[in-house]
């Protein structure tokens, strides 16, 4: 009678906790298949929460995020660009935390505010996928530069993400306004436009559209390229000589958040450096410089190769850059 009593006490208290556990919504752009890895290691250290994701591009989470500004669904993001969050604080939309580990994170990877809006995890940046079987089917030369890309054999050849869409396509465009001027970002822009087979709403599908020869050149971003490279794909990965756009994937707590406190112990363990380490299994450069990288499939230099990038301006201008670009370019973009 004794032991039974005692069961059953020890499973209504675990149901119990169970039950106490807090769901909080996070909105991410993170591929899919890093979702389960970052879900299963945070809960790991926080039984008391649970993750709910709610995923998409980089341009469709931003715009998601700010149609819901009066009422929020969202408790915290955790991997969307930098240039987005930057949005998203100028309309006040980012509850201020300084996570238990920000010391270790690099400035230049964060929001400057103290308590900072957000914080950054790893730098993701532009690369062209290269299929080096269709290019010899097709008599095509590597490109080794972005003006190589306005080439005429490369006519109708390229795919590439749109900036409407994908954080991947938007930090392209504004890289490209950045590194030759914005009346020389646009010239240049015109040139690429009529190489363009299709723009498409996804950073890492025009990789997958290389990969597997449905074209022979993508404009996409180093962790599709990798992986698939691993995986046997035919490419060559090609990084611009004039230098690479990129971006920081980065954290955030909503204002106005219900579960402050979870949200909070999310934004705490994003920069851990259990977390740097999971990331480094993606990406070459990391908020934390401390935990150390090795990307074989990148050159040494990878992150000397990075363009100086005002996030701010590319934020604040972000608006115009997309209205320019649908009314010149949308056009071929996929339904």
């Amino acid at each position: 009678m004794f032991k039974k009593l005692t069961l059953a006490t020890g499973l209504f208290l675990a149901a119990g906790t169970a039950l106490a556990a807090t769901e909080i919504t996070v909105y991410t752009a993170l591929e899919n298949e890093q979702l389960q890895a970052y879900k299963q290691a945070f809960e790991a250290k926080n039984a008391d929460v649970k993750i709910k994701w709610v995923r998409d591009s980089t341009g469709i989470i931003t715009a998601k995020l700010l149609a819901e500004k009066d009422r929020p669904q969202a408790d915290a993001v955790w991997g969307l660009a930098a240039s987005s969050l930057a949005v998203l604080k100028a309309q006040n939309m980012l509850e201020a935390y300084a996570p238990a580990q920000l010391g270790d994170i690099d400035p230049k990877f964060r929001d400057a505010d103290n308590p900072p809006t957000w914080v950054g995890m790893d730098v993701w940046a532009a690369t062209v996928c290269f299929n080096t079987i269709e290019a010899e089917k097709q008599g095509l030369t590597k490109p080794v530069s972005w003006e190589d890309l306005t080439k005429p054999e490369y006519k109708n050849k390229i795919v590439m993400p749109s900036p409407a869409s994908s954080g991947t396509g938007f930090l392209d465009v504004s890289a490209w306004l950045q590194t030759f001027g914005e009346e020389g970002g646009w010239a240049y822009m015109d040139k690429l436009h009529q190489n363009i087979g299709q723009y498409v709403h996804s950073g890492s599908k025009p990789c997958k559209m290389a990969a597997s020869g449905e074209y022979p050149i993508g404009i996409s971003f180093e962790y599709p390229a990798i992986q698939l490279k691993r995986q046997g794909a035919p490419l060559d990965i090609v990084l611009p000589k004039e230098g690479l756009g990129w971006e920081i994937e980065a954290t955030a707590i909503m204002k106005g958040t219900k579960n402050l406190e979870a949200a909070q112990k999310l934004a705490d363990f994003s920069v851990t450096e259990e977390a740097m380490k999971l990331y480094s299994a993606n990406f070459a450069v990391l908020a934390n410089s401390k935990v150390k990288v090795t990307q074989t499939e990148l050159p040494a230099d990878y992150a000397q190769r990075l363009i100086k990038n005002d996030f701010i301006w590319a934020a604040e201008n972000r608006d115009t850059i997309l209205a320019e670009w649908r009314k010149r370019y949308d056009g071929k973009t996929e339904k």
